[in-house]
């Protein structure tokens, strides 16, 4: 973990306690910091020639989000994939990513078309290469992508923290034989759907790929491949 937190990454003049934050959240998401890991507060402040304070509060963030425990005299450590965590997260994403959905068709327009399929082709790219972790980081990037048509950052946010335990399990999964393709073929309909203008269409293709991947997750849960406390 340690080649991860690099000082030089950080941005002096922006807030401290939001970087690493996000520097800390990804390596939990990937799965670099495996669950039931330690989290040594003092460790990563050297690591990043930061006070504690700024670890302090981004630790808290994460615990606040269900990424890490802080457990007075044991320490902090990264939380276990839990597998009711997994579900409300899946059901949350889905109400929100539906709305986000139905709100881009109705705002849809050439433009956009063209930026989603060339997200599309780099995800291609990246699985065909093997290059996993970029394929679910293009994915991400496709999904922000339809908020940003209705400029819904806000609601992009939301739908960001709600999806980590959904996110750590994709790493858990990677690579898993015929998913990327079965992604894209969905992305596929999805972007046809709102090229449609019409909402409904779109909330039900938002809808069905979603659950198409909380199905292939459960799969891998019941097969033993994600571990759950």
């Amino acid at each position: 973990m340690a080649h991860e937190l690099d000082a030089s990454r950080l941005d002096r003049s922006r807030p401290l306690r939001e970087q690493i934050y996000d520097l800390v959240r990804q390596l939990i998401l990937t799965g670099k910091i495996a669950p039931g890991d330690v989290l040594d507060e003092k460790s990563i402040a050297a690591s990043l020639n930061v006070s504690r304070t700024p670890v302090r509060e981004a630790v808290k963030k994460l615990s606040d989000e269900h990424l890490v425990d802080v457990v007075a005299q044991s320490g902090t450590r990264a939380t276990h994939i839990d597998r009711a965590e997994v579900e409300q997260a899946f059901l949350i994403r889905r109400a929100l990513e539906m709305e986000s959905a139905a709100q881009a068709a109705q705002r849809m327009t050439e433009a956009h078309a063209d930026a989603l399929n060339d997200l599309l082709l780099q995800h291609a790219r990246a699985i065909e290469r093997r290059r996993f972790a970029e394929a679910i980081a293009t994915d991400d990037r496709f999904h922000r992508y339809i908020a940003d048509i209705s400029n819904l950052d806000r609601l992009w946010r939301a739908i960001d923290i709600s999806k980590a335990q959904l996110d750590r399990c994709r790493h858990v999964m990677l690579p898993r034989q015929g998913q990327g393709e079965a992604t894209l073929e969905q992305h596929r309909n999805i972007i046809r759907a709102l090229n449609s203008h019409d909402a409904e269409r779109a909330r039900r293709a938002m809808a069905d790929h979603l659950e198409a991947a909380f199905s292939s997750t459960m799969r891998a849960h019941e097969a033993g491949e994600i571990k759950s406390r």
